[in-house]
């Protein structure tokens, strides 16, 4: 069984999204991270009773992961880049959920309600979300999932957002599910799901 830690910086929606379905997931979040002391997603983790610690520090991170034995790491709402050396550690086995259908709206400033706007202002009628491993590029690994939503009908970034929400907190307690079972594998840098 899979010890997974997930990193968080505010509300934890989508930390809720992974605890909401942890009876179907073949892995333990045994620790919650954030980089942000007044995220609400600690509340969130202390209510699940899952340890939680506020790390800001990457050295101090890679640390607390390796003493924590933590298999793999599921960046949740993030908002922060991942070191060299953390990355190099948990090489495949740290994944992103990036709130569009990469590779749009992606990359450095591309996080929260900046990727909405760009999507309203661009006129796309279609968004999404991807969840993906981490590499140094940012939004750069290696595609696992993605499903996409009309958001035809909405004008504003928050109703974007908030469609798009729906969409993450489906894929990706479903791909942490799929990663605790083996299920997605990596080959020449594409993913494939058994």
């Amino acid at each position: 069984m899979l010890r997974l830690a997930v990193l968080i910086s505010g509300s934890g929606t989508d930390l809720q999204s992974i605890i909401d379905h942890r009876n179907q997931i073949n892995g333990e979040i045994a620790l919650v991270i954030s980089n942000r002391k007044n995220a609400y997603g600690l509340q969130r983790a202390q209510d699940a009773g899952i340890k939680n610690l506020v790390i800001k520090n990457q050295d101090e991170l890679l640390n607390t992961l390796k003493e924590e034995k933590i298999d793999f790491i599921v960046l949740a709402g993030y908002l922060a880049i991942l070191g060299k050396e953390l990355i190099d550690t948990y090489q495949n086995k740290i994944i992103n959920i990036h709130p569009s259908l990469i590779p749009s709206f992606c990359g450095p400033g591309m996080y929260g309600l900046h990727v909405h706007e760009a999507v309203l202002k661009r006129g796309v009628k279609v968004s999404g979300a991807t969840v993906h491993f981490v590499s140094e590029e940012v939004d750069g690994g290696p595609i696992i999932w993605q499903e996409a939503v009309s958001i035809a009908d909405l004008d504003t970034p928050e109703d974007i957002q908030k469609r798009v929400l729906e969409v993450e907190h489906k894929i990706l307690p479903e791909v942490v599910q799929w990663i605790c079972d083996g299920k997605v594998v990596l080959e020449k840098g594409r993913v494939k799901i058994r």
